[in-house]
């Protein structure tokens, strides 16, 4: 007789269906293990061998054959295949009723003693259940990630062997879990801990409200990482489904610490020493990077040019499609990558090129901004919306009071912008669009309604700045950002203006590189 257990292998983010077969027969003695297992895999031998024994059971002195179907065209990697696996042996040598699988997806690591430890990717495997009208066997850990997926799912989430064996016989009842949510930390950092900045603050006002990428120019210390670590305390809470998509990202790589799921936006600051398969993904195993864990959040490179040039380089398609492909010799997976980048830089490797009076003592200051800059490339440089200069801070601001203003202001306001986008890009029929960063460029030349002045300003300024028709098309989401915050239905002549001051910088920078 064979045993089936259902359980799922991961896609990117998608749980793909998995059949366990279990089969013990007369022959050699042995526990085979077939269909495209990985070393992880090929290990849970020992490790269900040994939860088995802890557990007071013993393997027959038999053959046992466990295929992992569809075996031809599905690598399975990663160890949460050891219960599926272990229930199936069970199952087989009636140790639980060969019925009381059926229904269930499964999933869950096993230690030496026959504990259930948690894994990776519970909430896809959730939420796939669900789709297929199963229940889920998890570790007891992942029970209130799983309990997310579905109010209606019945899900199982054991400590050992032991306890879902006697659930099964009856003996003992295990609660369902309930949805875990994560408790909020300390406060976040406020605006109001800066002094003067007041145009920098402008522009990261502007750059939360629509969405929009942002680098930051200026000397060590006048506040650059400040305000992006600031960031995060203006910006609006996830949706319902910006919050789905991030959570089954973070559980799939592992970073959902028992459960818990939160709507604040991710906000990622790797260091400059980061790898490219570190920053959009990659490995043996083709893991979420950086880029898809700050998914429908920030991604801040501190130090912009110090970073490998390779690895930022990749980060430009996923800027512009929302996702990244990660493409090896026996699959190909895609991770949703729909981030808004942050970056700060110095104007030069010194850092004070920029400041009246200072000479670089190894080159002229124009040679030595135009040397340190050319580590961009003009590709990347082109993908940011706005690009401003950062001065340093003098001893007159650093005196005065804190500013009345803080980041529950600028927050309010831009929660209104972003409202206006949300309720537009809807009725367009794009509800996965949620900001005017995101906006496809043939929808922005429609919503932004330019009017004679503003068409010809814009006319001009292309040609004279050599705009691409990328930056083209972001100066009209950031000008209808502007309109957004101003609640006008039209971007006025004014709106360009202002978001075509902040192209200039970058125009700058990128003849520079």
């Amino acid at each position: 007789m064979v045993v089936r257990v259902a359980t799922v292998a991961f896609e990117g983010i998608e749980a793909r269906p998995v059949d366990v077969q279990v089969q013990i027969s007369n022959g050699t003695v042995g526990f085979t293990l077939v269909g495209l297992a990985d070393k992880a895999v090929a290990e849970s031998r020992e490790r269900v061998r040994s939860a088995l024994t802890a557990s007071g059971l013993a393997l027959p002195a038999r053959r046992i054959t466990v295929n992992l179907a569809p075996a031809d065209n599905m690598p399975k990697e990663g160890s949460h295949y050891d219960l599926p696996i272990a229930l199936g042996v069970m199952a087989a040598i009636g140790a639980i009723p060969a019925d009381a699988l059926q229904g269930f997806t499964v999933l869950g690591e096993l230690a030496l003693d026959g504990t259930i430890t948690p894994v990776a990717g519970v909430l896809p495997a959730a939420v796939a259940a669900n789709t297929r009208n199963h229940g889920l066997i998890c570790p007891k850990d992942c029970g209130p990630e799983a309990a997310w997926a579905s109010s209606e799912i019945e899900i199982l989430s054991p400590r050992s062997l032991i306890q879902l064996a006697n659930h099964f016989a009856g003996t003992q009842v295990m609660a369902r879990p309930a949805p875990a949510i994560r408790a909020m930390g300390a406060a976040q950092p406020d605006l109001r801990d800066i002094k003067g900045q007041e145009s920098a603050k402008r522009a990261l006002e502007i750059a939360a409200a629509g969405g929009h990428n942002l680098l930051m120019s200026g000397p060590p210390g006048s506040g650059k990482s400040m305000l992006a670590a600031r960031l995060p305390s203006i910006l609006p809470p996830l949706g319902p489904r910006e919050l789905l998509e991030v959570s089954m990202i973070h559980s799939v790589a592992g970073a959902l610490a028992g459960g818990e799921l939160t709507d604040r936006r991710p906000f990622r600051a790797p260091h400059h020493s980061a790898s490219m398969a570190s920053l959009v993904g990659g490995g043996v195993n083709a893991r979420p990077g950086e880029a898809s864990l700050a998914h429908h959040g920030v991604l801040f490179l501190d130090e912009l040019p110090e970073f490998n040039p390779q690895a930022l380089d990749s980060l430009r398609q996923p800027l512009e499609t929302g996702e990244v492909a990660i493409a090896r010799a026996n699959h190909r997976v895609t991770y949703p990558a729909r981030f808004q980048l942050i970056a700060a830089m110095n104007p030069c490797r010194c850092g004070h090129a920029t400041e009246p009076g200072y000479a670089c003592k190894r080159q002229p200051n124009e040679r030595c901004m135009a040397t340190y800059q050319a580590k961009l490339s003009g590709p990347l440089l082109d993908r940011f919306d706005l690009s401003i200069e950062v001065p340093a801070v003098t001893a007159a601001d650093l005196i005065l009071p804190p500013p009345a203003e803080g980041s529950a202001e600028v927050a309010r306001r831009v929660a209104a912008a972003r409202a206006i986008q949300v309720r537009r890009y809807t009725e367009l029929g794009l509800p996965g669009v949620v900001s005017n960063a995101a906006a496809p460029a043939g929808v922005i030349e429609d919503v932004a309604k330019l009017d004679g002045p503003g068409a010809t300003l814009i006319r001009d300024a292309a040609e004279r700045m050599r705009l691409t028709a990328r930056g083209f098309h972001r100066v009209l989401k950031l000008a209808r950002t502007l309109a957004d915050l101003d609640a006008a239905e039209r971007v006025s002549r004014v709106h360009l203006a202002e978001a075509l001051s902040y192209r200039g910088q970058s125009s700058r920078v990128s003849q520079a590189a």
